[in-house]
């Protein structure tokens, strides 16, 4: 399909764009708390639209309360054990250098 130039004009006047960082860890943070949500929360299902928003908000509150913090960044060591139960060891050792904040 070829558009002219008035045309095409007329096409990008509709159009918004919405540039996202180029590192998303925001996203993932994002991801993780609705994963986190799903599995403490929403698990269940909900009858009705007003029952899952007080549902929502009263597990928002919670976690408000107790400050939880979603932990991004792990050394090695911790990656190392977490990551025993998905990988096997040589593959972890090949992956996780020792660093000598991990001492």
């Amino acid at each position: 399909m070829i558009h002219y130039p008035e045309e095409a004009r007329i096409i990008l006047r509709r159009l918004e764009f919405h540039y996202t960082p180029k590192h998303a860890g925001w996203l993932s943070m994002a991801e993780t708390e609705i994963s986190v949500l799903s599995g403490q929360c929403i698990s269940r299902r909900i009858g009705d639209m007003e029952t899952l928003k007080r549902e929502i908000s009263a597990w928002q509150e919670e976690r408000n309360k107790k400050s939880a913090k979603i932990e991004r960044r792990f050394t090695n060591t911790k990656a190392r054990v977490r990551l025993k139960l998905l990988l096997p060891i040589r593959i972890i050792d090949t992956w996780c250098y020792s660093t000598d904040s991990d001492r």
